[in-house]
């Protein structure tokens, strides 16, 4: 499990260092296909294939409305930018930007919010504790670990991300 840890982690810092040093073409900001295949009775099945880079794109529903993420496994949280978080409502106060949030970037303050329902393909979760963070803290919307530990399972295979619920 520890040497499971530190790889995740090794492989997010390398993709954030790659982000650094290599300008993005203009497809990989676009979201990717996902596949959606039944596992077993009452089971989701979710594969996303990595872009260019490595990272892992897919397009999600907030409340029903599209939203772009990139999956990261090294993210405790799901995090919005504040543009995209203003699409669905949430508009936090700037006495909410309470939570000190540590990224690539460096530290920022974010806002807590709670996402009623946030879909990836058939895969649903509800009441996914999230942050908003400002636009210029971070340009692109994160799917962290409190939508992904809230499945029965997720893992790299392939050149794919499996999420399963």
């Amino acid at each position: 499990m520890i040497i499971a840890a530190v790889l995740i982690g090794l492989g997010t810092f390398m993709a954030q260092l790659a982000d650094r040093l290599t300008p993005a073409p203009a497809s990989a900001t676009t979201a990717r296909a996902v596949v959606v295949e039944p596992v077993a009775a009452g089971q989701r099945s979710l594969s996303i294939p990595s872009d260019q880079r490595g990272h892992f794109r897919a397009e999600g529903r907030i409340d029903g409305q599209r939203i772009n993420f990139m999956v990261d496994t090294g993210a405790s949280l799901v995090a919005l930018n504040e543009s995209s978080a203003a699409r669905f409502g949430l508009r936090p106060a700037r006495g909410a930007y309470t939570a000190t949030v540590t990224t690539a970037n460096g530290t920022v303050k974010a806002a807590r919010a709670r996402l009623p329902m946030l879909e990836l393909g058939e895969i649903t979760v509800r009441d996914v504790d999230a942050l908003v963070l400002p636009d210029e803290a971070l340009s692109e919307n994160l799917l962290g670990l409190s939508f992904l530990s809230r499945l029965k399972r997720f893992a790299y295979a392939s050149g794919q991300m499996v999420l399963e619920q």
